[in-house]
């Protein structure tokens, strides 16, 4: 094993900062890296640091001479007039990558087969595409590349719990040049424990490192704990016993020997220092009834005046009970979000009616951090007193100041204006500021983006001890998995189905799914069971390779030349359309941040921008159709 990289006593300040302080370590050929740690420790410096995208104040990175690097940014690098083509595959012919069984991999992975049918073709433009999309593209671009050091800055952000699977097994399996090494940031413990034989922990700038992944991490780090704890206590023994023969009188006090002195002195010098603990109080629940919210003969479907609607639920009856945890898995546009919002009563459902319990006390976490827009100009410690001044913690009253320490903004941190923090600090802050109104039902929608583990961990040991009804929409197999009792899954057919056997379960289905679609069956037939107390629909899912809307179905045989030229037609049409949705979505932005600060204004505005967004998840799904039948 040789070095790919070497960094030596290497010192990095941003602002007054010192991000990494007199940091030497190394990464080998062979070794597959995991990166965890606190949001704003420096991971993202450090992976630019490797790659030698920084200068940094002292000390040195070398590379070995001819070593490629190849390094995936939180930041769309994409240009944007590109096609699909040129933004993955560069200038490479088609026989040259068709050819390449590792490349056919990438492309069948993340793209969607040789058709490039998840991201609308070959062809496409990048410009108009969601910033998913996108980060497919730029992670299929450098996996096709495939360079010596590989680089990942959350490569799974974007990727459905398909797309997570596929990506680590990849890879591990796929991607095996002995001479080449990957270092990743992530946050997903599921995909850390399936990719990483080494885990770096990035805190105080410095990098402890730990053997294999997350699972084998938290071991070394409960022992080393253990193994300081026990330190700790023989210290604090000496160090009581100092403390109370120093304090036996002044008198006392003046005849002792200096050496006795100094040795307690060193011992409290010693004392470390406070941790900045992320840690989530466990807010009281009011009392839930028998009945909490339930979905009867329920219909849904987003898109209803457009030529192309979207069915989310067909006929289905969903009862919620008290105390249930359950996780919420399926393919992109299978309406998950939507689905909570349609519990959450922010859509109104086609058919059927939503009942709900009169105790009931929902919170949502949507996707969308724009809530704290019109708080930017707040500090963080007002935005949590907005909701509450005092609470309840340990059986003790403490102020929202005392709250907000324990939360994790420490020191200055408080005093913070909203508007300056990170993405992962304005999500921890939108999550405690819904649990501190004490609700019962609690929404989820990928709880995951931009928090750190720690702050995962946390989370997850709030809601072991809550006593409410939780649904998690989420890519995270090792939080569903972690924090939900079941799991139901939507495949695109109108149902919601059980998933006695897990994720493991909606992975073989999904699998079928596409099998069945490639060989233009039918997919579905080993289902799992439906959803407990459910009268859901359940016809099969139709099968693959829709005509074009008013067409009529393509023949086994392909699409008529006549089929073909409408689908054309209705690609140029929706193009259009979804370039008029962007100005749209441009000016509701722009209108937002001239109204921060009237809070009527800004809901409409948001109000608006959610439509704007299923409208275009609607014609995004209509130009995917057209285009698998133009070609």
């Amino acid at each position: 094993m040789a070095n790919v990289v070497s960094v030596e006593r290497v010192t990095l300040t941003l602002g007054t900062t010192k991000v990494l302080d007199d940091l030497s370590l190394g990464v080998l050929t062979g070794e597959r890296i995991g990166m965890v740690g606190r949001n704003g420790g420096g991971k993202t410096s450090l992976l630019r640091v490797l790659a030698r995208a920084v200068p940094v104040d002292s000390g040195r990175v070398t590379h070995p001479s001819g070593l490629t690097v190849g390094m995936l940014t939180q930041q769309d690098t994409l240009d944007p007039a590109a096609t699909v083509r040129e933004a993955v595959l560069g200038d490479r012919a088609e026989h040259e990558w068709a050819g390449d069984a590792r490349i056919r991999d990438v492309v069948d992975g993340l793209l969607g087969g040789l058709d490039a049918g998840a991201v609308g073709g070959w062809e496409s433009v990048v410009g108009p595409m969601s910033g998913g999309e996108r980060r497919r593209l730029a992670l299929a671009r450098l996996l096709v590349d495939d360079p010596d050091l590989l680089l990942l800055d959350e490569p799974t952000n974007h990727l459905d719990v398909e797309g997570v699977a596929w990506l680590a097994d990849h890879l591990t399996r796929r991607r095996t040049r002995p001479d080449s090494a990957l270092v990743t940031i992530t946050h997903d413990r599921w995909f850390l424990d399936a990719v990483a034989t080494t885990t770096w922990e990035v805190q105080g700038g410095q990098v402890n490192a730990f053997d294999g992944g997350y699972a084998a991490y938290v071991l070394a780090k409960a022992e080393r704990a253990r193994i300081a704890a026990v330190t700790e206590e023989r210290r604090n023994n000496l160090l009581r016993k100092e403390l109370a023969w120093l304090r036996r009188g002044p008198p006392a006090r003046t005849s002792k020997p200096r050496f006795r002195i100094d040795a307690a002195n060193a011992l409290i010098e010693e004392e470390p220092p406070a941790r900045d603990d992320v840690e989530l109080m466990r807010f009281a629940t009011t009392r839930l009834g028998k009945d909490v919210i339930d979905l009867e003969r329920a219909s849904l479907t987003l898109g209803v005046a457009s030529d192309t609607p979207r069915e989310i639920l067909r006929d289905v009856t969903w009862r919620l009970a008290p105390g249930d945890r359950i996780g919420i898995v399926g393919v992109n546009g299978a309406g998950k979000s939507t689905l909570l919002r349609a519990i959450a009563g922010e859509l109104t459902l086609v058919g059927g009616r939503r009942k709900v319990g009169k105790t009931v006390r929902l919170a949502f976490l949507s996707q969308e951090v724009r809530e704290l827009e019109q708080l930017a100009g707040r500090r963080v410690i007002e935005a949590l007193e907005d909701v509450r001044q005092f609470t309840q913690l340990g059986g003790k009253e403490i102020s929202a100041s005392q709250l907000a320490q324990r939360l994790g903004f420490t020191g200055a941190r408080q005093q913070t204006l909203v508007g300056s923090l990170s993405g992962g600090e304005r999500r921890r802050l939108q999550l405690v500021r819904l649990l501190l109104d004490e609700p019962n039902v609690l929404l989820l929608d990928e709880p995951t983006n931009d928090l750190d583990i720690e702050t995962l961990t946390s989370l997850e040991d709030v809601l072991d001890g809550w006593a409410g009804t939780l649904l998690v929409v989420s890519h995270d197999r090792y939080l569903l998995e972690r924090m939900c009792d079941r799991q139901v899954a939507l495949l695109g057919d109108g149902a919601i189905r059980d998933l006695p056997g897990g994720v493991e379960q909606y992975l073989a289905l999904w699998s079928e799914q596409q099998a069945s679609r490639a060989s233009g069956g039918v997919a579905g037939s080993a289902r799992g069971g439906s959803t407990g107390g459910s009268g859901g629909a359940s016809g099969a899912t139709s099968a693959a390779g829709s005509a074009a809307p008013g067409s009529g179905a393509a023949s086994a045989a392909g699409p008529t030349s006549a089929q073909v030229r409408e689908a054309r037609k209705e690609v140029a049409r929706i193009d259009r359309a979804l370039a008029r949705l962007a100005t749209r979505e441009e000016t509701v932005h722009r209108q937002m941040a001239e109204h921060a600060t009237d809070h009527q204004a800004v809901l409409e505005l948001n109000r608006e921008l959610r439509e704007i967004v299923d409208e275009r998840e609607t014609l995004e799904l209509a130009w995917l159709e057209a285009a698998e039948v133009a070609g």
